[in-house]
């Protein structure tokens, strides 16, 4: 039974550390603050798929965890007692020239799996939208992050695993070591290597006391609203290259507006909190996955921005393959790029 140390109680660390728990592994998490108070803990939660048109491997790769999502999250659900918050409820974005959405409705209906599909609809019949024609899906889902992590911990503790919360982890650890430290890893890389791997990226976000857990959630230009099933909507999120601080500031006003414009169900919704948090972006968008330079035995798991909690489901599998069974089949694209 092989002894695994995660560094990091992000989704990527628990989920790695989750998949290995369950195989078998004796696990052993290292959260140097605690559960949810990193990037992985913010309010949006939306899977949702990349457009399908002008499909490519990072797609597939995609296409393939937010598959194996339902599976993965029951499975947490069940062991840990505790809920996630996961559904697929589906998407509405709004539409204002249909014909220029052909190839997506072509691109998923060639590349996604019979029964899931894209299509406009007129009027649809959700609180959320308003009158005119939407494009919906049935693939995208939604899970509560703060709920999902707690979940991840709970399982892996209910499989013996540990979870060290508010501690530094140790310079000596025992066997393989995954290194899911978000941003302030994609900088220790910068630092280590002399080049460009990644980047902080301020997000924020609003929680809205909105009870619309049977909805869809509605996306359009870079803002998601996400009915929750435990009541709540969420609000997100701004996407900031440059940044003074790591709090919610006054943006989050002109995220509120934008919603309330778009969806006008939302007006008269209080207002539960706001959140900030860097989210680590490598340069090449795509997640970093495999031995870390240099370190025999360690490995990195990191770079999740958006995506995180969508890619995770697969992530995990394929880091559990390589250090537990030394079976490599990572994408070359999510790999450290070469000097």
């Amino acid at each position: 039974m092989a002894s695994v140390s995660v560094i990091g109680g992000g989704i990527f660390g628990l989920a790695c550390a989750w998949e290995m728990a369950r195989r078998g592994a004796r696990v052993r998490v290292h959260e140097a603050r605690q559960i949810c108070a990193g990037s992985s803990g913010g309010h949006v939660g939306a899977l949702a798929p990349h457009t399908p048109d002008t499909w490519n491997d990072k797609k597939a790769f995609q296409l393939d965890s937010l598959l194996m999502a339902p599976d993965f999250w029951a499975e947490v659900e069940a062991v840990s007692g505790l809920s996630s918050g996961y559904a697929r409820m589906g998407r509405l974005q709004p539409v204002t020239d249909p014909a220029a959405l052909q190839p997506r409705l072509d691109g998923a209906a060639r590349h996604w799996p019979e029964g899931i599909g894209m299509r406009i609809v007129e009027n649809p019949a959700s609180p959320l939208a308003t009158a005119g024609l939407w494009l919906e899906d049935d693939l995208t889902a939604r899970l509560n992050p703060r709920a999902a992590l707690q979940a991840l911990a709970g399982a892996i503790r209910a499989k013996g695993g540990e979870v060290i919360e508010g501690k530094a982890a140790p310079n000596d650890l025992p066997g393989p070591v995954i290194w899911a430290t978000g941003t302030e890893g994609l900088l220790a890389l910068n630092a280590a290597t002399g080049r460009k791997i990644g980047q902080g990226v301020k997000g924020q976000s609003a929680l809205l006391d909105l009870a619309l857990p049977d909805s869809p959630q509605v996306f359009a230009d870079g803002l998601y609203i996400v009915p929750h099933a435990d009541g709540t909507t969420a609000i997100g999120s701004t996407s900031e290259n440059r940044f003074d601080h790591d709090r919610p500031d006054n943006q989050i006003d002109a995220l509120l507006t934008r919603a309330r414009d778009l969806c006008p169900g939302l007006e008269g919704a209080a207002l539960i909190e706001t959140w900030a948090g860097i989210r680590p972006r490598a340069q090449s968008r795509a997640p970093i996955l495999g031995p870390f330079p240099g370190r025999p035995g360690h490995f990195i798991a990191n770079g999740g921005f958006k995506i995180g909690f969508g890619m995770a489901p697969k992530i995990a599998r394929l880091m559990a393959d390589l250090i537990l069974e030394g079976r490599d089949s990572i994408p070359d694209g999510f790999r450290l790029p070469a000097a």
